[in-house]
């Protein structure tokens, strides 16, 4: 098991049966995960910091209610009112937002990718910098190992979002479109 999937379940077992955790002791599990600045990494999971608060509130919620399963994520969530949720969400979204590494991208893909976010409209949604806003997310920069899986699953309908749009735009494109995609929105400097 890896050690940040240790690092959680000791968390979580830490808990005990029906005693309440504090945000402050939630949101520690929270970022055992997903850094403790808010960027992430252990692979596949995503960097949370500078997402907007109510992309993630919704997030929460879709765990919570079992409707974005996530082992670990539906037993972080069990049990949280709506009021912590929007509590834990403001917190999390108040995170210093990632930034692009620092080491060279593959500038052949980078540049395909580029073209791909400007065909299927990507800034049209996730904005100009594609920092998200509302119930949209940041989705630059972003771990390219999560942005791949989570344009995967949406094009093989495994992962479910509050509208069609994703399904629709990724669609039409291939493996290698999705990969390069991925790897334009991980080394992504507006």
């Amino acid at each position: 098991m890896p050690a940040f999937l240790l690092q959680v379940a000791s968390l979580l077992a830490g808990s005990g049966a029906g005693q309440a955790q504090t945000i402050e002791e939630r949101l520690g599990t929270c970022l055992a995960c997903h850094g403790s600045e808010g960027t992430s990494e252990q692979p596949g999971v995503p960097s949370l910091g500078g997402q907007p608060t109510l992309y993630v509130a919704m997030q929460l919620y879709f765990f919570r209610e079992g409707r974005r399963p996530a082992t670990v994520m539906t037993e972080t969530t069990r049990g949280l009112s709506d009021d912590e949720l929007r509590e834990l969400s403001e917190r999390v979204s108040g995170l210093p937002a990632p930034q692009a590494p620092e080491k060279a991208s593959d500038q052949e893909r980078y540049e395909r990718g580029a073209v791909l976010a400007r065909e299927h409209r990507c800034q049209s949604c996730h904005g100009r910098d594609l920092s998200g806003r509302d119930q949209v997310p940041r989705i630059a920069p972003q771990r390219e190992d999560y942005s791949l899986r989570s344009l995967a699953e949406y094009k093989s309908g495994r992962r479910i979002g509050h509208g069609a749009s994703m399904p629709e735009v990724v669609a039409p494109l291939s493996e290698a479109d999705l990969a390069d995609l991925a790897h334009f929105l991980a080394h992504f400097r507006p």
